[in-house]
């Protein structure tokens, strides 16, 4: 994808494309399972949950919307990787995910941005083609890499990191959302994910956790 980080925008313009996003999805919600997590000792302050054992940075190659192979390991490798699934006609859960990474971004110094790389794995890959995920991110950050694949490939992609594959829902007259697990895995650079986000945190704790994530986890808390 070139870009390394994430690119400043202003925060009236992701507020406002976001919006939009969120009016023009026809879908029904996003899911909400989250992953694993434990009270773990959190000496660090980050307000995610720790997750108890870490998570291995998988490592997949789907395509990404230049319709080029990306290797989730390779292509993030040294940054912290904010790793979410989701799909673009999400009415509520997915956009306002995305809104409030971008929204903490630009909450942090440039120093911090240019080691985090944000992923956005479709879940809909019949209706989520390159261009209209790389349409879709660009209303949060043009940064924010986009990927799908076939349905295969993305269910093996959400193996990978424990997660059921998303199912369809049919709403009738042809239209369907899609059930999905809607929480952000965070690996830090030693392609470990500690800690997760489950739906509902907003840009603030972006803006607190990310620059702790970029800086690391201590070994104590692993």
């Amino acid at each position: 994808m070139g870009t390394k980080g994430a690119t400043p925008t202003t925060t009236a313009t992701v507020k406002r494309l976001c919006l939009l996003v969120v009016v023009a999805a026809l879908a029904a919600a996003c899911g909400s399972a989250s992953g694993q997590s434990s009270g773990l000792p959190n000496p660090m302050g980050l307000q995610g949950a720790l997750r108890s054992p870490p998570l291995a940075k998988p490592d997949f190659t789907l395509t990404d919307t230049s319709d080029q192979p990306f290797n989730l390991q390779t292509g993030t490798a040294g940054d912290v990787t904010l790793l979410y699934f989701g799909y673009t006609n999400c009415p509520d859960v997915c956009p306002t995910t995305m809104a409030d990474i971008a929204l903490g971004l630009l909450k942090v110094s440039a120093t911090v941005r240019s080691h985090v790389k944000v992923v956005f794995v479709t879940t809909d890959p019949n209706r989520d083609t390159p261009t209209v995920i790389r349409k879709w991110l660009n209303a949060f950050n043009p940064s924010f890499i986009g990927l799908t694949g076939t349905t295969a490939e993305i269910a093996a992609a959400e193996a990978s990191v424990g997660l059921p594959p998303a199912t369809v829902v049919p709403l009738g007259n042809g239209n369907y959302s899609v059930d999905h697990a809607a929480f952000v895995l965070a690996f830090t650079a030693d392609n470990q994910a500690h800690v997760e986000y489950p739906s509902g945190f907003t840009d603030n704790t972006w803006a607190h956790d990310l620059p702790r994530l970029v800086k690391g986890i201590p070994a104590a808390t692993t």
